[in-house]
């Protein structure tokens, strides 16, 4: 029987603006990547987040991103590596607190948005967020994009990866996520969300937008929790995978 993981990003509701159903998401999947305040989150917000993880048995993964509340952490950001490397620190290390005062821990960390493209072909600010991770536990498995430098770089280090595709996202030919400036970057229909979903966990293939085919390898697929319709494609995704006889669990 296959297995993989449904992971989701939370969390990111801050003060009084209110971004995607945290509580419905966290049912269809089994990790979820909580905010840690740079990119979006605050702590009663993230406090909350991790409560409910828990309380749904789902597996808790840091969320850092560049300070970057107004873009949503979806805008590069040229930094020395030593401040990067502290920025991730310091975010990793305010969500272990949140999810200690909850009986919680942290067991993964998956970076965030424009942080997450850029060290997948960005060495030096790759190495950045590695030195973070080894500074504050060597032993946190770092999500990742297959083959890129970060899972590459990671793995030199000694840290574990874990390679993942985007259930709702559109990829080159040479795998990287098509540009978020681009039409059709994002997948908002239900069926084209499914049927990737479905060549990705039972197939390990995916559809790049020229037509070729990517043979990748992943232990987790993302569901974006701001996409339109989330709550729905979340739900579809995961019964055509029971369906589909694949079973859905954590990676840890």
């Amino acid at each position: 029987m296959a297995t993989i993981d449904l992971n989701s990003d939370v969390g990111e509701s801050f003060g009084n603006w209110t971004f995607g159903d945290d509580a419905r998401i966290i049912e269809s999947t089994s990790s979820v990547n909580v905010a840690c305040g740079f990119h979006a989150g605050d702590p009663t917000t993230i406090r909350a987040t991790v409560a409910a993880a828990k309380r749904a048995g789902v597996v808790i993964g840091a969320h850092p991103g560049y300070r970057d509340l107004a873009g949503f952490g979806r805008r590069f950001i040229d930094m020395e590596p030593a401040e990067l490397t502290n920025d991730v620190i310091y975010q990793i290390g305010a969500l272990q607190a949140l999810a200690g005062a909850e009986g919680a821990r942290v067991q993964y960390v998956k970076p965030h948005g424009a942080l997450y493209n850029t060290i997948a072909g960005h060495p030096v600010q790759a190495r950045a967020v590695v030195e973070a991770i080894l500074a504050v536990d060597a032993t946190l498995p770092l999500m990742v994009l297959p083959n890129s430098d970060i899972d590459r770089l990671a793995r030199e280090a000694g840290l574990r990866t874990v390679p993942e595709a985007f259930a709702d996202r559109a990829y080159n030919p040479d795998g990287s996520l098509v540009s978020r400036t681009r039409p059709g970057a994002v997948l908002t229909d239900v069926d084209a969300v499914v049927a990737q979903s479905l060549r990705l966990a039972t197939r390990q293939e995916i559809q790049a937008v020229d037509g070729s085919i990517l043979k990748v390898s992943v232990e987790s697929i993302c569901l974006h929790g701001d996409t339109p319709g989330a709550v729905a494609m979340a739900a579809a995704v995961k019964a055509a995978l029971v369906g589909a006889g694949v079973s859905i669990q954590g990676f840890v």
